[in-house]
């Protein structure tokens, strides 16, 4: 049974946590994006637990965490340009692929043998973990593969039901959708997945043009794959009519479709920022009502609104067939 663990007495929880990272084992820790599925980067056993527990595919890299700008320096290259984006973004929902630093103790299966590592300084508790820990954390969603990400503890407790596993409990996650990722090589910037910070933000700081990734280039970062994020449902796109039967999702003051029940509104007041932290769990609450589908309402496609609009669309698309 998974064990959940309050971090209002943080001591006891920074202890329990730390120990049993040491011990080779995975704990789901809370982060500004979302709940991550952690263990030590450095541990190829450990770091295969993840794997196994997700039902993860090896070839999908994963996002190595770090306390800060000494232990990045360890892991990757970070030459001016990622250098200037961790100063301005670090900690927060910022990953920088780069060049993996020859030295690194990193253990292939975080990096997918790909010849580079994704960092990302978090916020919050995550960050007190790595520091106490002393060495960098995998740590993707904690969620099963290609399933809705987990905002809350609640939420990796009923993924993971008869698994012992330790789940700490931080509180709702306050950005609610994973991290903007971002190849820096050399002069140049790739998106290879938005989120919270912005192109324009980044480019502001960088005073470099970002690229968009292309389909052709394969998978360099979490969350590239073609589905994802996905509910049991099937997911509709852009609607403005539901079925009988199906649940809808909203966002803005239009009322929802007569005859659809449930509905749930992202951000009556249409705030990108309250719809991106709403999205996953409103997900979860609709796919657990029971609808075979849910109907989604347009999201701008503007700031925030282009990640969210992102993980809809791999929410929507066709899921692999299962052997």
């Amino acid at each position: 049974m998974a064990y959940i663990l309050s971090t209002n007495e943080r001591a006891e929880a920074l202890s329990q946590t730390v120990a049993a990272l040491r011990n080779g084992e995975t704990v789901a820790i809370p982060t500004e994006t979302v709940y991550g599925l952690a263990a030590d980067a450095t541990n190829g056993l450990a770091v295969a637990k993840i794997f196994a527990q997700k039902g993860r595919p090896s070839f999908n890299p994963l996002i190595c965490h770090v306390d800060g700008m000494v232990m990045a320096e360890e892991n990757g290259l970070m030459n001016d340009l990622a250098s200037r984006l961790a100063k301005a973004f670090w900690p927060g929902p910022l990953t920088l692929v780069v060049p993996l630093h020859s030295h690194s103790k990193l253990h292939d299966l975080v990096t997918a043998g790909l010849g580079t590592v994704g960092l990302r300084c978090p916020k919050g508790f995550s960050r007190q973990i790595i520091s106490a820990f002393g060495r960098p954390l995998a740590a993707p969603s904690a969620n099963r593969s290609g399933r809705i990400s987990p905002t809350t503890a609640a939420h990796v407790a009923n993924e993971y039901p008869n698994e012992p596993l330790l789940i700490v409990d931080d509180g709702p996650c306050e950005v609610g959708l994973e991290s903007t990722i971002v190849k820096v090589d050399g002069d140049h910037l790739t998106l290879l997945r938005p989120g919270a910070i912005s192109i324009e933000a980044l480019e502001e700081i960088s005073a470099t043009p970002v690229r968009f990734a292309k389909s052709t280039d394969g998978i360099q970062a979490p969350g590239m794959m073609a589905s994802h994020y996905a509910p049991d449902a099937a997911v509709l796109l852009n609607c403005s009519s539901c079925a009988r039967g199906a649940a809808w999702l909203g966002f803005g003051n239009q009322p929802a479709p007569i005859d659809t029940s449930p509905s749930l509104n992202l951000s009556s007041s249409s705030n990108l920022t309250e719809a991106a932290a709403n999205l996953y769990s409103y997900l979860q609450k609709l796919d657990e009502s029971g609808a075979k589908t849910i109907c989604v309402a347009p999201i701008p496609m503007e700031e925030l609104g282009i990640a969210i609009n992102d993980r809809l669309t791999r929410a929507a698309a066709p899921r692999p067939e299962t052997p």
